[in-house]
C-alpha cells in the first residue's frame, strides 16, 4: 500500500476507534449515569449498563492483547467476556471500569500509529486475522454496545 493511503488509513482508524464523527463517545454514554440505574434491567432488556460497560471492557483488552502478544490465549465466550454481577461493587468499581477502558484503547490507537507495524500483515499467532481488522472490530463492538448503552439510559431516566 502507498505510504499516503497508509497514513490515510491510520488516521481514519484513529478517529474512528476515539469515536470521532457518526458515534457516540464512551464519556458521553456514561457521563453522570445515575448511579441507581447502573445495575437496573428494565423488562425486556438483556443487560445493565454495568454489564455493558464491563463487557465493553473484557471484549477490547481481549482484542487488544490477541493484536499484540504473540502468546495470546483464547477466552472462553461468554463466561470472560460478561461480569457475573449486574450492578457495580460500588462507585470506584464504575469509575475504574472507565478508566481502563479508555487506557486500552488509547493502547490500541498507539498501536495501529506505531508505522513499524502493517496493518494489512497476517498476525503470525492467528488464522488469518490483521491488525486491520482488530482495529475494526473494536470500534465496531463498541459502537454496537454504546448504542446499547446510550439506548438504555434513555428508558431507565424516563420510566
Amino acid at each position: 500500500m502507498p505510504k499516503q493511503e497508509t497514513v490515510s488509513l491510520r488516521k481514519t482508524l484513529a478517529e474512528l476507534l476515539r469515536m470521532k464523527g457518526a458515534h457516540v463517545s464512551l464519556h458521553d454514554a456514561v457521563s453522570d449515569f445515575p448511579p441507581a440505574l447502573r445495575g437496573v434491567k428494565p423488562p425486556g432488556a438483556p443487560h445493565t449498563a454495568w454489564q455493558l460497560l464491563e463487557h465493553m471492557r473484557l471484549a477490547q483488552e481481549d482484542i487488544l492483547d490477541f493484536s499484540r502478544d504473540p502468546n495470546y490465549k483464547a477466552k472462553t465466550f461468554p463466561d470472560d467476556y460478561w461480569p457475573a454481577t449486574e450492578a457495580p461493587p460500588n462507585e470506584q468499581a464504575w469509575a475504574k471500569i472507565i478508566e481502563t477502558f479508555q487506557e486500552d484503547l488509547k493502547q490500541m490507537q498507539e498501536l495501529i500509529a506505531e508505522t513499524k507495524h502493517d496493518l494489512l500483515a497476517k498476525l503470525p499467532h492467528g488464522t488469518g486475522q490483521t491488525l486491520l481488522r482488530e482495529a475494526l472490530l473494536v470500534a465496531d463492538h463498541n459502537a454496537y454496545h454504546l448504542g446499547q448503552l446510550v439506548f438504555l439510559r434513555k428508558i431507565l431516566e424516563n420510566r
